[in-house]
């Protein structure tokens, strides 16, 4: 089939977003080409809200024919957190004749050179985007977050995260020169010269292992970097959240066949219900990269026995925010109540740990006590959560039970400071939807050091009453360092405070936000600009995104001859 998408065609059309994305990633400055407001779709070819729900829903019932090869029958059980039954079919890969037909059209991914691969990364992009209301509808559903939530993490930042890694991987493969030539002088000898060529060249096939929260927000770093340094990449989607790693690949062969490359770049791995191939795949020679966000158990797994590739993780952590002091009481309050109740805490930024001295704060409302800061921040999630119609927006649906189970049982862990309350939703009545519980802890008590110091996933944070700010930097100090955290927060008007949780953080490699009152918060990161994890504690073995993860993903292979 000849190809519909010209070199000329795509370099014209994409190049311009490439280099804004590149100057951005220089400036660290806002930039986004992805609109995170609903009423901006529905022009120039986009779906709008109500068309990408049509879309979503005639995909359901039905098979999603990717055209792969060594196709040997059809999975799917999929059922949204909010009770319905997706009902859609997906290609049961037979690997031994899957991943040979992947490696076949290697070589011409890799001769056309890091622009094309970049323009064509960001074509797939832009159709992603094209659908973004149908994508939101399937990270919805699959994920349990709720609409606004799954249309703005599911949509635009889930495509600027993926831009964001072409930018780097284009930067990283443009670093040497294509060609150069090379003269060494020899006295009265004729000088030595050479002629060299420089070829980024891939490690093979890249391996992106989804997760059930964020499908396409935690996805699209590894499967973008990796197929922009010329790899392959296979897309084994969590059994829970198929669809919008599905209609990804989807899309992704689509453009590539168009571009005149082979489709099998790009391929779906979906499984049968038990059939746990991720281990298989992940120890399988021809799998080269492999990108992981999940349990610290699989993670530490992969890392241990995927000997033959490079592994990326995203783990779990323990997220803590430290209370020491607070210029703007109200304000702190309504965003440590915003933060806890996001996606009911199933974000692996979610806050955890709030470490609060025994005897209290200092706030511009005077001095509030332990019990005092901890029933304020109740009544301000009970505040925010108090209209069910609101709450619903904002908490989603407990994506597994698992989650529930753990929310149960944290209220037995010690005094409860806010109990968790069932919502109900009207729209879904089958959703399982609760609000955060908040337990008080004592960080002096050994028995309650094991319940703080263990990662709770879902809408759980513990109070935990610290001696001191020196005690509360202890802690947070050897909770980064064993546990991990994707995230730190903290509060203080003490200059001294400040910077004993900043040398904390960089000495732990953690990111650090500090007296966070307005509209941002700690558990969102922004692409181009924040850097999601740091590599550099046991939460997570990489950055989204930074130039470490995109450059071990090719080598460069040079060729030299008489000039």
């Amino acid at each position: 089939m000849a190809a519909e998408l010209t070199a000329h065609q795509l370099i014209a059309q994409h190049r311009p977003t490439l280099d804004l994305a590149l100057e951005t990633i220089r400036t660290r400055a806002y930039w986004s080409p992805h609109p995170e407001h609903p009423k901006a779709y529905g022009e120039n070819g986009s779906l709008d809200t109500a068309a990408g729900k049509a879309a979503f829903d005639a995909l359901t019932g039905t098979r999603l024919d990717l055209g792969q090869p060594g196709t040997d029958g059809w999975v799917g059980d999929e059922v949204s957190p909010y009770g319905i039954e997706l009902g859609v079919e997906y290609p049961h890969a037979d690997l031994d004749v899957l991943l040979p037909a992947m490696k076949a059209g290697q070589k011409a991914w890799r001769d056309a050179g890091a622009e094309l691969r970049a323009m064509v990364c960001l074509e797939i992009l832009k159709r992603i985007a094209d659908r973004t209301m149908e994508f939101a509808q399937a990270v919805m559903h699959t994920s349990g977050q709720a609409f606004m939530m799954a249309f703005q993490a599911g949509g635009p930042h889930a495509q600027d995260r993926g831009m964001e890694a072409v930018a780097y991987a284009y930067a990283e493969q443009s670093r040497t020169p294509e060609a150069a030539e090379w003269t060494k002088p020899q006295g009265k000898r004729d000088p030595l010269a050479l002629t060299k060529r420089f070829t980024p060249v891939p490690r093979g096939i890249g391996l992106v292992i989804g997760c059930n929260t964020f499908p396409t927000w935690n996805g699209y770093p590894g499967l973008f970097a990796s197929l922009a340094t010329g790899n392959a990449v296979l897309v084994k989607p969590h059994p829970r959240a198929v669809l919008p790693l599905a209609l990804t690949v989807q899309v992704a062969r689509e453009v590539l066949t168009e571009a005149g490359f082979d489709a099998n770049l790009v391929a779906l791995a979906a499984e049968r219900p038990g059939e746990g191939i991720a281990k298989t795949l992940a120890t399988r020679p021809e799998i080269r990269i492999i990108d992981y966000t999940g349990s610290t158990a699989f993670g530490d797994w992969l890392e241990a026995n995927a000997r033959q590739a490079q592994v990326y993780t995203e783990k779990a952590g323990v997220n803590t925010v430290l209370v020491e002091s607070t210029d703007d009481y109200k304000g702190m309050l309504a965003n440590l109540a915003f933060s806890l109740s996001l996606y009911s805490g199933q974000m692996c930024t979610t806050p955890q740990n709030l470490l609060i001295p025994r005897d209290g704060i200092r706030t511009d409302q005077g001095n509030k006590s332990y019990d005092e800061v901890t029933a304020d921040l109740a009544r301000a999630v009970d505040g925010l959560l108090g209209d069910d119609a609101r709450a619903n927006a904002l908490l989603g649906a407990i994506v597994n039970p698992d989650v529930k189970a753990r929310l149960e049982a944290a209220a037995g862990l010690g005094e409860v400071a806010l109990a968790s309350r069932e919502v109900t939703n009207p729209e879904f009545p089958d959703a399982v939807v609760r609000t955060p519980v908040i337990v008080k802890l004592d960080g002096a008590k050994p028995e309650d050091e094991a319940a703080y110091t263990s990662e709770c996933f879902g809408p759980v944070s513990f109070a935990v009453a610290v001696d001191s700010a020196d005690h509360a930097v202890e802690l947070l100090r050897r909770s980064v360092r064993e546990q991990g955290a994707m995230t730190v927060g903290a509060y203080t008007t003490d200059p001294e405070v400040e910077e004993a949780v900043q040398e904390a953080c960089l000495d732990e490699a953690a990111q650090l936000s500090l007296n966070l009152t307005g509209g941002v918060y700690v558990n969102q990161t922004a692409a181009f600009s924040d850097f999601h994890g740091s590599g550099g504690n046991p939460a997570a073995n990489a950055a989204l995104c930074d130039g470490a993860f995109v450059a071990n993903r090719f080598r460069v292979v040079e060729v030299r001859r008489p000039a």
